[in-house]
């Protein structure tokens, strides 16, 4: 099983370092499906919670949260917006992908939503993947891939080299 994961420190980080990862792979024409963070998207919050998704290798870009209001601190994660991505990167073939990147196996993934299919299938496929993952999902992840997902330093370039050499296109 090809799975690894990156957990960088700093918030947003993960995401910035996912998104330039997914960018030296296509620089070095490797196809890549999934979905990172827009960085371009600048957040309405102080805290970062409002993003979009880019579609890998050149899908749309999808909000995938939602305002609750002001002073709200309930998930802002759009479920219906969550699907939306999920389905646009299903709409794509796997068959053709080279390496799957997920900006983050969240809560709806532990809770076996979300991208976990896509995950498994891209898995059976026998694809690389990588996944950002955060401390609250830590454990969901490990039951997940039963503990044999290793951890990448927090470098795109590292990252990169272990996609490449992964998917054996060195």
């Amino acid at each position: 099983m090809n799975i690894a994961f990156v957990n960088a420190m700093e918030p947003g980080e993960t995401d910035r370092i996912l998104a330039e990862t997914a960018a030296l792979l296509a620089r070095q024409r490797v196809f890549a499906a999934g979905i990172v963070r827009d960085l371009s998207y600048e957040s309405a919050f102080d805290n970062g919670c409002d993003m979009k998704v880019r579609v890998l290798p050149d899908g749309p870009v999808i909000k995938i949260t939602q305002y609750l209001g002001k002073g709200s601190n309930a998930c802002r994660l759009d479920p219906g917006a969550i699907a939306n991505a999920v389905a646009q990167v299903e709409i794509g073939d796997l068959s053709l992908a080279q390496v799957f990147i997920l900006n983050k196996f969240g809560p709806e993934e532990a809770a076996g939503r979300g991208f976990r299919d896509v995950i498994g299938r891209a898995l059976a496929l026998g694809l690389p993947i990588v996944v950002g993952l955060s401390r609250s999902s830590h454990t969901g992840f490990e039951e997940f891939t039963d503990g044999l997902a290793e951890p990448l330093p927090a470098d795109a370039a590292a990252i990169s080299a272990w996609c490449m050499a992964a998917a054996r296109l060195n």
